[in-house]
């Protein structure tokens, strides 16, 4: 029985191209489309699995579906000279009605019901038309953001009007505050004064009448003595009566 023929609809068909340089990550893409009316099982290998990260490796593909596989390459030290001997291969088979374990799918697959595409991996480095776009690219990015800043820079006075507008409305607002708050400090200034006025009349009084009322005292207290005196002669003088006559 001759071996199955792949019934996905690879993109690239043939070579995973990856653009230099190599010394970061460089990842490309590969689709897979399945145009059949069946489930497909993929798995995706290689033949420098150190070299690459690929994302999602292995999986379902829906009736009419596409996948898009992302492979990533390693950076590393690129030689021109050295051609380049790594390969992927993309392995399908179709599912049966229920996949409960993809692992036990492939282990018991047969080789008859396996598909498989080839592909290679071809390393570019930029041209010089390449460097020469993305020097421009460089040079227009400046100018991009310079037009940005310009036409940002327009709509400024716009906006500082209505600040200026909404400030002078503040600036009113708060002179009125102030006005208020001065009024209401006189009225209370004036509300103490009274209260002290009020205090002070009472107080007056009770201090005249101690006043008084200590005056008497003091007189009452300076005639007293004299008093004194003059019963004391009142008796002296009835005593020396007696004697002499």
């Amino acid at each position: 029985m001759s071996k199955l023929d792949q019934i996905l609809v690879l993109d690239p068909p043939v070579d995973l191209k990856f653009k230099g340089p190599f010394t970061d990550v460089v990842t490309t893409n590969l689709k897979l489309r399945n145009p059949s009316d069946r489930k497909v099982c993929f798995k995706v290998k290689t033949t420098a699995p150190r070299r690459y990260c690929v994302r999602p490796n292995s999986g379902l593909i829906d009736p009419g579906a596409t996948v898009v596989i992302s492979v990533m390459l390693q950076p590393f030290d690129y030689d021109p000279n050295e051609k380049s001997k790594h390969k992927f291969m993309v392995q399908t088979i179709f599912a049966p009605s229920t996949v409960s374990d993809m692992d036990s799918l492939w282990k018991e697959a047969k080789p008859d019901d396996l598909m498989d595409s080839k592909l290679r991996c071809v390393f570019e480095l930029p041209s010089e038309n390449d460097k020469v776009n993305d020097v421009e690219a460089t040079k227009a990015a400046p100018v991009m953001n310079s037009a940005k800043a310009d036409s940002s820079a327009a709509t400024v006075p716009a906006s500082a009007s209505v600040d200026d507008a909404e400030m002078k409305k503040v600036q009113e607002k708060c002179k009125r505050l102030q006005s208020e708050m001065s009024k209401l400090v006189d009225e209370n200034r004036q509300l103490k004064d009274d209260g002290i006025r009020m205090r002070k009349i009472p107080r007056s009084d009770h201090m005249t009448s101690n006043s008084t009322s200590l005056l008497g005292r003091e007189a009452s207290t300076a005639s007293l003595p004299s008093l004194l005196v003059v019963i004391a002669a009142i008796f002296i003088g009835f005593f020396l009566g007696k004697f002499i006559l």
